[in-house]
């Protein structure tokens, strides 16, 4: 029996890094189709555009992975990145607060939100997917309420943490996505609280049963979602300089989609942080390689959504 239950985790753990080797596969062939299709691909603006603009997605999908491990889904990330720049920009800017001080209190936003979305969710019982769906409603709102519905202009002091550090030529923000994203693998992994997330969505009746009370982990994963989500919302305000209401507009689709495409199931109970990391990358190229290629935005949102379906159509065929 025991040798029964080892060769099925082994089982289960090679089939992951095939699959986060067929996931890299995916992303070569993206590139290189774009590499030979867009004229300026292969330059090196091209890759500080991506670079750049991976932190934030980074970050809210690392959180999203989680949250969909665990058997949940959080929409509300989108809302809750712009909601955490909007307060960042309010007590810079309006209250002249030190800009550290700000940002903390603008990522503690973002964790009160998953805290919301957690006691909610898993202490009341009600559908996570109805929470966060409300949450996403709030959360803009309430983000368009601190900013007056205007644009906060921080200006270059906020700046500094998504500009590429001279000697490394990778900025702060991509370094601290990336050392997240080995942190969270790391958890997922090889901590308690990773396994019981796994155990969670897999079937949660059945953690109960042997002894895990499931709404600690539950609260804990979305409070965990609502941090990243608000750190999101600092690397968004520092790629912009600015705090925009308008900011990370379905970005939530994008972080799952990723999730998704990196191995994490609809489902629950099975998923890779570095797999959804590769997922990013893919999405960011593909939006820039469509960008190159002089795509309309309608016509690009049209390839995303079918990017979305596909990812879960995926999903479907490896559950089965």
């Amino acid at each position: 029996m025991q040798s029964s239950e080892q060769s099925k985790n082994l089982f289960s753990k090679l089939s992951l890094v095939f699959e986060e080797l067929f996931i890299f596969l995916a992303l070569l062939v993206l590139v290189l189709f774009f590499g030979f299709t867009a004229d300026n691909f292969f330059t090196a603006g091209t890759l500080a555009a991506i670079l750049t603009q991976l932190p934030a997605l980074t970050v809210v999908t690392i959180g999203m992975t989680l949250v969909l491990i665990s058997g949940g889904i959080d929409l509300s990330v989108g809302s809750v990145v712009a909601l955490s720049g909007a307060v960042i920009g309010l007590l810079y800017t309006s209250f002249e607060m030190p800009l550290f001080v700000a940002a903390m209190l603008g990522i503690l936003a973002g964790g009160f939100t998953g805290l919301v979305n957690g006691l909610l969710g898993s202490y009341l019982r009600l559908p996570i997917f109805i929470v966060t769906l409300g949450m996403l409603e709030a959360g803009r709102g309430l983000a368009y309420m601190v900013t007056g519905s205007q644009t906060m202009y921080i200006g270059p002091s906020i700046q500094g943490l998504s500009l590429p550090i001279e000697a490394l030529g990778l900025s702060p923000a991509f370094l601290i996505a990336l050392a997240l994203v080995f942190a969270a693998q790391y958890m997922l992994t090889r901590t308690v609280f990773g396994r019981y997330l796994i155990a969670i969505g897999t079937n949660e009746q059945a953690a109960r049963i042997s002894g895990i009370r499931t709404e600690p982990y539950v609260t804990a994963v979305l409070v965990l979602s609502g941090l990243l989500a608000g750190l999101g919302g600092l690397m968004n305000a520092a790629y912009l300089g600015a705090s925009d209401p308008n900011a990370a507009l379905g970005l939530e689709l994008s972080a799952i989609a990723a999730a998704v495409i990196g191995g994490t199931s609809l489902m629950g109970g099975r998923g890779s942080i570095v797999g959804a990391f590769i997922g990013v990358l893919i999405i960011s190229v593909l939006q820039n390689g469509l960008a190159q290629l002089g795509v309309s935005e309608p016509f690009k949102r049209l390839i995303t959504g079918l990017v979305i379906i596909l990812a879960v159509l995926l999903d479907r065929w490896r559950s089965r």
